[in-house]
């Protein structure tokens, strides 16, 4: 039995009631089978949407559609994966499944190029969570400037590979945007409106390759990128 955060005392519903993973791909089918496969196994009873950045008219096109039939077929009605035509990039994607697509209390974002390696993850994070009503999100914390560049004393994010957050507050706050730091602008506005990011140690219970999409594809990041990189750069 537990006390919530209204003062009532009963059981905790299960954590698949609670939590959907929301996972964006990008033409790298066999780094999500491995992100997908894994999370299952240490995750068997949690819903998850897999948000596919147009990867079916690209040359991993025929590759990928196998692939999402056949994790839908292991893994229904669990898994749904939702075929969008085009790249709406990797921030932007998070975004509209965010405001659109969840339904349950939390989201737990993962990257597609990570493996789950043991449970007991998310009823940790969601007990943090739910001690205070001011706390919003839980992950891995990193401190950077404006610019989102790393910075000590700068200001607190958390990183996209691996956090989970209240849905229901989503939209009160700055999108997350395509950017190289795609949570900074929206993380710096629940800050200032009075939420708290928590730091979790994630990293002990899920592997992340890190830019493994990105290594492959770059981050698109255009002009704005190329500037803030410079002036960065420049101390700017």
């Amino acid at each position: 039995m537990e006390t919530g955060p209204s003062g009532r005392v009963g059981a905790a519903p299960p954590i698949g009631e609670q939590v959907t993973a929301l996972m964006v791909h990008y033409r790298t089918p066999d780094l999500l089978r491995v992100a997908v496969e894994s999370f299952y196994g240490q995750c068997p009873d949690l819903p998850m949407l897999v948000f596919d950045n147009g990867s079916l008219g690209s040359p991993e096109g025929e590759a990928s559609r196998t692939l999402f039939d056949e994790l839908e077929s292991r893994f229904a009605p669990l898994l749904r994966i939702e075929r969008h035509p085009r790249n709406l990039f990797h921030g932007p994607a998070l975004d509209l499944a965010l405001r659109e697509r969840i339904d349950t209390p939390y989201a737990f974002i993962l990257d597609s190029d990570t493996r789950t390696l043991r449970p007991g993850f998310l009823p940790a994070m969601v007990e943090r969570l739910e001690a205070d009503e001011r706390h919003y999100a839980i992950g891995v914390a990193e401190q950077v400037n404006e610019r989102g560049f790393k910075q000590a004393g700068g200001m607190r994010i958390l990183l996209t590979p691996y956090l989970l957050l209240r849905t229901a507050l989503y939209p009160r706050f700055a999108p997350i945007v395509h950017h190289g730091q795609p949570t900074l602008f929206h993380f710096r506005d629940a800050q200032r409106q009075g939420y708290v990011l928590l730091d979790f140690p994630i990293e002990s219970y899920i592997e992340h390759e890190w830019r493994g999409t990105a290594s492959r594809f770059g981050y698109r990041l255009g002009w704005r990128g190329r500037i803030d990189y410079l002036l960065n750069r420049m101390g700017l």
